[in-house]
């Protein structure tokens, strides 16, 4: 299972998009008692319009649906349908500011100009406009079909544009989410790993502990192949996405709910009570272990045909992202310090290289660690250096990678609606720093140095995902997390392994004293032998 996520489990770092413009939201609101609500977004331009900061004594105008025109004549609409009425139309054929003077001119009050691509910020030269004062604001197609199939035809809007939250408490979710399943994961490697000394006294346990072993182990070669691999996919992805995208959905599937299996069969076995079983071809099998395999594999595929449903789905994708980084940690053993280090290293720089790097690279522009982590929109557009990165089709929502942890954004503002609305963390932003402390975890077992490795390894990973949320709250931008976990988690373990003066025994692993141990019980166990064999004859 393990091996079978390698190629792609350490592609995606903590990426947010950009965004660059004015944000609002439109208030719709029913004539229905009480009324129905509902909010959208909107871009507007601040040095046009001021828009009020909340919702209080807001006035609300009726909403006149003109989308059949384009407005760029008086006399594409009746006389009098406009007055003092918030009016839509659709973008096209002329400026907005132009638009905006017939509006003013036929009486409306505010104007809307609907989209069918993506919005992108308001900019226009206003020096022959000044007599120009309507409120204007741009506003997806889609939107207006929504606000018709909720409201019908009578609708009243307002537009406010509240301000950015200091702190998204979505944050919070995703350090409590990434240090639990770190921490968990070194936790159940440091078991494994006891699990395998206590194997070792006796040679018929040994040979059955060695037959259930499933883990892989990584030596600085394929270390180097695994991130040549990582550069290979991520680069393929980037040019075949929409093909592509579907591999790794289904290999998602899979290997998820393989982990969600393994996780959940090692908190069964612990149950003493309910271990009925049936022989088939020889072999003997836990009546419910097979409902657990069974309920494993309809949670993927729940999963996979619900996968675009926002309101819920994420849930699932976490639960089901959770079991593999937890699974993947525990399998795939670091032999020695060496290892991480070249481990994490590479992937420092195959992260910075793809996220700050590629930009200089691409034709548009573009990082190819954020297209691909965010998934292509199709029509992005650039305008005066402002990229706006809102999507334009709610309805037909398009494919993402599910490796990552998506958490709702908590705080509401106008970039839920216009942006992202989930706080993202990628799978390998967790597995990567996760390997190390899992190390330091089985070389606290190995040396019993009390978990002095594994909690400080645990502290440093913490400290270093709180310090990719500060940089990431001042820069308002997508950081790569692993810029500030590689340092914290690496510098920390060799600190502690220094002032313990243990960095040899560390850097080289703590196996080479098992071996020896094993050789010398054996030669012990031949010499017994071999002492006793005169006697008995």
């Amino acid at each position: 299972m393990g091996a079978a996520g390698l190629p792609w489990a350490a592609l995606w770092a903590l990426l947010l998009p950009l965004v660059a413009a004015d944000e609002g939201i439109l208030h719709a609101s029913g004539s229905g008692v009480p009324p129905v609500t509902k909010d959208y977004c909107i871009i507007y331009n601040s040095s046009w319009v001021s828009l009020p900061k909340t919702l209080d004594n807001a006035t609300f105008t009726p909403l006149e649906n003109l989308t059949s025109t384009v407005l760029c004549s008086s006399a594409e609409v009746p006389s009098g349908l406009m007055k003092d009425k918030a009016v839509v139309v659709m973008s096209g054929n002329c400026t907005y500011l132009e638009k905006a003077r017939i509006a003013q001119s036929l009486g409306a009050k505010m104007l809307l100009i609907a989209s069918k691509s993506r919005l992108s910020a308001i900019s226009d030269n206003k020096t022959d406009f000044e007599d120009v004062t309507l409120p204007i604001a741009l506003i997806r197609y889609n939107d207006i079909v929504d606000m018709q199939l909720v409201f019908g035809n009578e609708v009243n809007v307002t537009l406010y544009s509240p301000p950015l939250p200091e702190f998204d408490y979505s944050m919070v979710v995703i350090f409590l989410i990434a240090v639990f399943t770190v921490a968990l994961g070194g936790y159940w490697s440091g078991v494994a790993e006891l699990e395998n000394l206590k194997a070792v006294a006796s040679p018929g346990e040994r040979e059955t502990r060695w037959k259930k072993e499933e883990n892989v182990t990584f030596t600085p070669v394929t270390v180097i192949l695994f991130v040549v691999i990582c550069c290979v996919m991520l680069v393929l992805l980037y040019f075949f996405y929409k093909w592509l995208v579907y591999v790794i959905i289904s290999v998602f599937c899979l290997a998820s709910a393989m982990s969600l299996y393994n996780c959940l069969a090692a908190l069964i076995g612990e149950i003493p009570f309910g271990q009925c079983r049936i022989t088939c071809s020889n072999k003997t099998i836990e009546v419910r272990l097979i409902f657990l395999a069974i309920f494993c594999i309809a949670a993927a595929v729940v999963w996979a045909v619900f996968r675009n449903e926002d309101r819920w789905a994420w849930i699932l994708q976490d639960i089901l992202g959770v079991a593999f980084c937890l699974n993947f940690i525990k399998t795939l053993k670091m032999p020695n310090f060496k290892s991480c280090v070249i481990l994490l290293g590479l992937l420092l720089l195959y992260d910075v290289f793809f996220v700050f790097i590629t930009p200089f690279i691409t034709k548009n522009g573009a990082s190819i660690m954020v297209e691909v982590a965010a998934g292509p929109f199709g029509n992005s557009e650039k305008s005066d250096g402002n990229l706006v990165d809102v999507p334009t089709e709610r309805s037909a929502p398009h494919e993402k990678l599910p490796v990552v942890i998506r958490v709702p954004r908590l705080e509401h503002s106008a970039s839920t609606l216009c942006d992202l609305p989930f706080s993202l963390l990628g799978f390998g932003d967790i597995i990567v720093p996760g390997l190390l402390v899992a190390y330091c975890r089985r070389f606290d077992v190995q040396t019993r140095s009390s978990s002095i490795y594994y909690i400080s390894c645990t502290i440093a990973y913490a400290v270093g995902m709180v310090l990719t949320f500060v940089v990431l709250a001042l820069m308002k931008m997508g950081q790569p997390a692993l810029l500030y976990l590689v340092p914290c988690t690496l510098i920390t373990s060799s600190l502690v392994a220094w002032r313990r003066k243990e960095m040899k025994k560390f850097w080289k692993g703590s196996n080479y004293q098992m071996m020896e141990h094993l050789d010398y019980t054996g030669n012990e166990e031949s010499t017994a032998s071999a002492t006793e064999q005169p006697g008995g004859q």
